[in-house]
């Protein structure tokens, strides 16, 4: 079985619209005058566009501290304030608050002990940075559970490149058609799986259908701790 981890395995109980909430009302009073809400609406709407774009999201997931950094930059210019120094201070809080946040997903231990003890290889894939998630999987001592840990960082290219999914069953000596694929993200854990033959799990916290027609899992979960019920 290969796991996606943020998401997945990982999670915060705090969403992100939330989590930039606090931060935006703590540090608004240093603009000037401008009120959290304005700050928050632009912060969000320049989330929304530097994220929607495919090449900017593979380079700033490498670097989230950077990349929030610019998004609270882009978003203060947007009101007319050039502030670097707040942009980096409401960032920086943004982050250290959300690695503070993360905890594992109820019952994910249990579950992966489960999947261990009835003799399935695991495999771990994650994108994004190697120092940000090699804290998180040290954090969290997940490391001796899998038999593999690609990290995009550190193999030099992530999901949905079909690469780290064939790089990983060449590693467990896997065909596709005996893998199982676990994660969150449509386009980047379940798209590129279904068109290698590996069978698919959506873990999506509330178990709608896929708003993507056109990508398809074979199952879907709340959470991993359905895993053994399936087997």
């Amino acid at each position: 079985m290969l796991f996606d981890l943020d998401d997945t395995i990982i999670y915060w109980p705090t969403p992100p619209e939330a989590a930039w909430e606090s931060v935006v009302n703590r540090f608004t009073g240093e603009a000037d005058g401008l009120k959290p809400e304005k700050l928050l609406g632009a912060i969000n709407k320049t989330r929304t566009w530097y994220w929607q774009d495919r090449e900017r999201h593979r380079l700033g997931r490498l670097d989230l501290h950077v990349a929030r950094r610019e998004v609270v930059r882009l978003a203060l210019k947007s009101l007319d304030i050039d502030n670097a120094p707040l942009a980096v201070k409401i960032a920086d809080t943004f982050t250290a608050e959300r690695q503070q946040n993360e905890a594992l997903v109820p019952g994910a231990i249990a579950t992966i002990k489960k999947l261990l003890k009835r003799g399935i290889r695991l495999a771990l894939i994650t994108n994004g940075g190697s120092e940000m998630q090699r804290a998180k999987i040290n954090k969290f001592q997940l490391a001796p559970y899998f038999e593999n840990i690609l990290i995009e960082g550190e193999f030099g290219c992530g999901k949905p490149d079909e690469r780290v999914f064939k790089h990983t069953l060449d590693k467990l000596n896997v065909a596709p058609s005996a893998a199982w694929m676990l994660g969150d993200d449509l386009g980047r854990d379940i798209a590129p799986c279904r068109a290698l033959g590996i069978f698919s799990v959506w873990v999506n916290g509330t178990t709608d259908e896929p708003q993507d027609t056109n990508t398809r899992p074979d199952k879907i979960i709340k959470s991993i701790a359905e895993i053994p019920g399936l087997l």
